[in-house]
């Protein structure tokens, strides 16, 4: 039989071969977004019986614990491995220094031990930072209108200590403090928390979207912003700078917030750093998907399983965010 020649001009390139059916793209598929990705945000709050909708933060709410926990048992049944907590004191425990953020009877240390006495095997990742607990709403110590650098490592250090103490398994610190994974971890260290990790907040942008979230944790500052210690949204380098001093500190994880707008940083992250990366799906990006939804604008459901693959596909490791429990029930759906 004759050989036909056939150039590789005569070849027709067909990729669309593997989209023609939707057991050949599932078959293909190259990120795959699951419930081992996700950890949820909770929001708890003092005082008994609470279960108040967030209103710019729609299908979330302010929890006292006793409401907390029946929250945490949907969550561990749907097969989500960890939430991250929130505390919002009363504003009669706030005051110039945050002190109520490391008090043992604190709203997050109180969290913390109820959790993990119902459900051990969850992983409890706390927020820590100051403003939620300040009466001026910054992370820090506050001094003549400036945010006071080291005098407020002290602080943070305290508060971390406090939710181990607490049964935390990871402490996540939000401030932008310079230095303060390394005064986290020296403090865990000599109290014999070694075991405790730190997700730290590494490239966390001074960023538009984070309205809905100070409403819901009550935290906007009273006066000024925090320019002066959150990132320029303009800079990339800066970010990998921030990174590898917080991997030089101790830091566990990295994590970058928000996410949506800065998918380029995830992969600089995920391309330069080996270490687990963390994104924060937060505030602004939920609710303006939820206010063009309930529009009719776009689907809900498609657009969020979108984004969250995108920041899967970028290089994120673990996604934080407000859809978590509703991603597994449309994986699973």
């Amino acid at each position: 039989m004759r050989r036909m020649n056939i150039s590789r001009h005569d070849l027709v390139h067909r990729p669309r071969r593997l989209r023609s059916s939707d057991a050949i793209r599932s078959l293909v598929r190259e990120t795959r977004l699951g419930v081992d990705d996700l950890i949820y945000p909770l929001f708890v709050v003092e005082g008994e019986g609470v279960r108040e909708e967030i209103s710019s933060l729609p299908g979330n709410y302010h929890l006292s614990i006793d409401r907390l926990l029946d929250e945490v048992e949907e969550v561990a049944s749907l097969g989500i491995k960890g939430v991250i907590l929130f505390g919002i004191p009363d504003q009669s425990q706030k005051d110039e220094k945050g002190s109520a953020a490391w008090a043992e009877d604190g709203i997050v240390q109180k969290a913390c031990h109820s959790i993990k006495e119902e459900y051990p095997q969850l992983l409890v990742i706390t927020d820590v930072c100051l403003c939620q607990y300040t009466i001026h709403g910054h992370c820090g110590v506050l001094e003549e209108g400036c945010l006071i650098n080291d005098p407020t490592l002290d602080r943070l250090a305290n508060v971390a200590l406090t939710h181990a103490q607490a049964g935390a398994d990871m402490v996540a610190p939000s401030d932008m403090m310079d230095g303060r994974v390394r005064a986290i971890r020296n403090r865990l260290d000599k109290a014999c928390f070694k075991e405790v990790g730190i997700i730290s907040y590494s490239a966390k942008y001074a960023s538009g979207f984070y309205g809905p979230f100070r409403e819901a944790a009550h935290s906007a500052p009273q006066e000024g912003d925090r320019s002066s210690y959150q990132m320029d949204p303009a800079n990339s380098n800066e970010a990998l700078r921030e990174m590898e001093l917080d991997v030089e500190e101790g830091a566990d994880v990295i994590m970058i917030k928000p996410a949506l707008s800065y998918l380029d940083i995830i992969r600089r992250a995920k391309d330069n750093f080996n270490l687990p990366i963390a994104a924060y799906n937060v505030s602004g990006e939920f609710s303006m998907v939820k206010a063009a939804a309930q529009k009719g604008w776009i689907d809900e459901r498609r657009v969020a399983l979108e984004s969250l693959t995108s920041m899967k596909r970028a290089g994120a490791d673990i996604i934080i965010t407000y859809w978590a429990k509703d991603v597994v029930k449309w994986i699973k759906g």
